[in-house]
């Protein structure tokens, strides 16, 4: 595999654990997380950097498959360029549904 992408998917890692350690000391709640302000920026920041990463994947090398890799490029481009149409209830979605799957198969694909 390409060194780059290796490092992509690293990145993609390294945010995901970021995003689990919000959780370490209190509830993995939705309740919780919308009543966070720092919580909700930060989660998005690791997004952003989680569909960039992916974005970048993507466009080397299209034989590479993540599951809702497109999806998840579209909600950083989302956050980025339409912060004020960013939902709660969309980030937390990706948090809890789709961030278990992606860290599955990125590990997947390194190997780990």
């Amino acid at each position: 595999m390409d060194n780059e992408i290796k490092a992509w998917l690293y990145d993609i890692v390294n945010a995901i654990m970021e995003i689990d350690s919000f959780f370490i000391d209190i509830p993995k709640e939705f309740s919780t997380y919308k009543d966070d302000l720092r919580t909700r920026r930060a989660i998005e920041r690791n997004i952003e950097i989680i569909g960039e990463a992916l974005s970048r994947i993507i466009t080397k090398d299209e034989a590479i498959k993540i599951s809702n890799a497109r999806k998840i490029v579209d909600t950083r481009n989302r956050i980025i360029h339409g912060y004020d149409s960013v939902s709660d209830e969309i980030i937390w979605g990706i948090v809890i549904n789709h961030i278990p799957i992606l860290q599955s198969e990125v590990k997947g694909l390194l190997g780990e």
